[in-house]
């Protein structure tokens, strides 16, 4: 990675998270990238339920997540977030969650659009034009 901003967050690793075979589900993960997408967002000033009360939402388009290394209960690990791509009308999110030692465990990426209800469908609207400053924001912080 180059120059850019990146959140990061602890993840607490609890019991609940692990799987029969005593690694966290691979399903956490996603929750976990959301964790650091919401930390990112709040780091820079904005606030997704704001963008919510304005009729706006930003649902998940696409998901891929590699994973390398399992995480366990107690293990510590933190998610790192940053902005990787943003076009006006779609936004990729880059992560990667590292355990306490900074061995890299998970990677990947999600997609997001800008959809606003409009005569009971969503439909997607241009995030560049609907919330320009915040577009310009990410911007100014993605990583190159």
């Amino acid at each position: 990675m180059e120059s850019g901003y990146v959140a990061e967050k602890e993840i607490q690793v609890m019991y609940a998270d692990t799987d029969m075979m005593g690694v966290v589900y691979h399903g956490n993960y996603l929750k976990w990238a959301e964790v650091g997408r919401m930390q990112l967002i709040q780091d820079i000033g904005y606030d997704y339920v704001a963008m919510e009360r304005e009729g706006y939402y930003a649902p998940v388009y696409n998901v891929d997540i590699t994973y390398k290394k399992a995480l366990k209960y107690g293990d510590r690990a933190f998610v790192r977030t940053w902005v990787q791509l943003n076009t006006g009308m779609k936004t990729i999110y880059g992560y990667e969650i590292v355990n306490g030692d900074g061995e890299l465990c998970t990677f990947g990426t999600t997609t997001h659009v800008v959809v606003k209800k409009v005569d009971g469908e969503f439909k997607t609207v241009p995030f560049k034009r609907v919330f320009p400053e915040w577009f310009r924001k990410y911007e100014d912080i993605k990583v190159k």
